[in-house]
């Protein structure tokens, strides 16, 4: 077997994360409807932040208290307790990849397993839980609680000496992950093997190069067993 341990990134490549839906059921709470418009300047607001985040310029606190700041004085609520609500839709809402719970089964006797994300703390446990996924991680690490994101190397350095142990060489760790940036170039600056589930089929970046590259979860299952 090539791998002793396969590191997961969570969104997109184990849950869906709908932001879309999630925002519109949270306006719609405060009887707002949301519009293709709402959601452009959303995304305008948000990727900068999360971008930035990823350099190592602002906290996850920062993004909490920023990205729902349009929201603030039109709804008389803090974009911190926006961020919150907003996080409790997407773990309602929340849903899984096509094979995911086939691929973590199969996988489950064969190797230890983990997960590395650049998501808020407060979601993970609760879409875990909602899909009875508990059981097959060893270890969930989240950027906003670390302090550092991917792709920095030192949250998968940490996650080597914290979770996984120094023992276990980088080449026979096999990070997962829909991002080329974040998930792939970061692990692959760690030492780490990488595999970019490439669903659509997108241009891989220059400067990425996947040990491996997959469409769909069943296929790592022939490559990690």
């Amino acid at each position: 077997m090539a791998y002793d341990w396969v590191v997961f990134d969570a969104d997109e490549t184990l849950f869906r994360f709908d932001a879309k839906r999630g925002l519109t059921q949270l306006l719609q709470s405060y009887d707002v409807d949301f519009t293709e418009t709402h959601f452009k300047r959303f995304k305008e607001v948000n990727a900068p932040l999360w971008e930035a985040f990823q350099r190592g310029e602002i906290s996850a606190a920062d993004i909490k208290a920023r990205r729902f700041v349009d929201w603030e004085d039109r709804l008389g609520v803090s974009s911190t307790e926006l961020n919150r609500q907003f996080m409790a839709q997407m773990g309602t809402i929340s849903s899984t990849l096509d094979g995911a719970g086939s691929m973590l089964t199969a996988l489950d006797d064969k190797v230890r397993m983990g997960i590395i994300t650049n998501g808020f703390v407060e979601l993970q446990q609760e879409r875990l839980a909602t899909h009875q996924f508990e059981q097959f991680f060893q270890f969930v690490v989240v950027s906003e609680a670390l302090g550092v994101a991917k792709p920095h190397p030192e949250i998968f350095q940490h996650t080597h000496r914290q979770h996984i142990s120094e023992e276990v060489p980088t080449s026979r760790i096999l990070m997962v992950g829909d991002n080329p940036y974040s998930d792939i170039l970061g692990g692959q600056r760690a030492g780490w093997h990488t595999c970019w589930l490439n669903e659509h089929q997108a241009t891989c970046p220059e400067e990425v190069k996947p040990n491996h590259t997959i469409r769909h979860l069943s296929e790592l299952v022939e490559l990690v067993v």
